[in-house]
């Protein structure tokens, strides 16, 4: 199968598979931290091109004029995260946030500069600090072709929306794999009550594209008996591989602890048995539509709310660490089978057999 096939997919929640204590928003996305919109173009052709762009953008208005504040923590650096030294310097983003294919990131920040300096506004700006996220899909999709283009960046940013988000094989999860099984692109949300220091929301997108042995709640899933038939099937063999998370939230946070909001991420990641090897590629940016810091502040000021406190934060962590593990069970869940480059076949994980081994906890 191509993808984009029929196969009948479901969230995790859809299935019974319940993630942690906390309640999700009502999106059970990213996009429930009101404001921020998520586009995808996914990019195929013929049996070898399975690749794509998927843009995440703080707000619907100039980013560049009206920054988030942001942070961002590499777990491991074998990867190609464009932008990252500004927003450790300056700690803010400005502009949308771009996830694509390991050959396709100066693409990408080309694409993010053109959409930036074309907007109203920004007539006169000469520097501009591109995020441009990846992983490697070279498995299903020929990557040396470089087949993402700087429109098919463009169409993500501006196809970026409020409200439901795609997940599985499209935008830059179109050619990913993860566990052996076909990964892709996932979300989840938490909320925060109000007498935990919110109401607060935050929400978690994924780029899933890594290895190892697949736990669900924490019980082992991939064994050889759910070895699908005619697949390159190898479960634990090679962790190799990487993982984009993208953290939102409308929590009045500081830089610092946007930086240990992103950090705990990764918490939400090993539930699931990830591993980080020599050769992966992990990053979690994280950043607040609480507030934001303009391009040119008239009196030389920022007005920022009242923070959340260093005391305040434990919800925020725990919350994050569950929407993570939710989000790379969905880009699991609602993958379909992929054949791609060269005719390799990556299977979408079998949920009847995921639902099978849960009821027998």
């Amino acid at each position: 199968m191509a993808a984009g096939t029929d196969e009948v997919r479901s969230r995790a929640r859809a299935i019974g598979i319940d993630v942690g204590v906390m309640a999700p928003g009502p999106l059970n996305a990213i996009t429930d931290v009101k404001g921020v919109r998520v586009g995808h173009t996914t990019v195929t052709d013929g049996t070898d091109v399975r690749t794509g762009v998927t843009a995440v953008l703080p707000h619907g208005g100039n980013i560049f004029q009206e920054k988030a504040p942001a942070a961002i923590h590499v777990y491991n650096g074998f990867g190609k995260l464009a932008g990252l030294s500004q927003v450790d310097e300056l700690g803010n983003i400005e502009t949308p946030i771009v996830l694509t294919n390991t050959l396709s990131v100066g693409t990408g920040v080309i694409a993010a500069v053109r959409h930036t300096l074309k907007q109203e506004g920004n007539g006169s700006v000469r520097s501009v600090n591109a995020v441009v996220g990846e992983t490697n899909d070279g498995y299903l999709n020929d990557i040396r072709g470089l087949r993402v283009t700087e429109d098919h960046v463009l169409q993500a940013i501006r196809s970026a929306a409020t409200g439901p988000v795609a997940e599985g094989c499209v935008g830059a999860g179109t050619g990913t794999c993860a566990f052996g099984y076909k990964g892709g692109i996932g979300t989840a949300s938490r909320l925060i009550p109000g007498g935990s220091g919110g109401p607060f929301t935050v929400g978690v997108l994924v780029q899933t594209n890594f290895g190892s042995t697949l736990a669900i709640n924490g019980v082992p899933f991939a064994r050889e008996a759910e070895k699908p038939a005619g697949s390159r099937f190898e479960p634990g063999r090679s962790g190799d591989g990487s993982c984009m998370i993208v953290i939102a939230t409308d929590a009045p946070l500081s830089v610092r602890n946007l930086g240990r909001l992103a950090r705990r991420a990764f918490s939400g990641m090993a539930r699931t048995r990830a591993v980080m090897t020599q050769s992966s590629g992990d990053y979690a940016i994280a950043f607040t539509t609480a507030y934001r810091v303009p391009y040119e502040a008239g009196d030389g000021r920022v007005k920022v709310p009242s923070l959340v406190a260093n005391s305040a934060m434990n919800p925020l962590f725990r919350a994050v660490e569950e929407a993570t593990q939710e989000a790379i069970y969905n880009s699991l869940f609602m993958a379909t089978t992929t054949t791609g480059f060269r005719g390799r076949t990556r299977q979408a994980i079998p949920l009847d057999a995921v639902v099978s081994q849960q009821k027998q906890r």
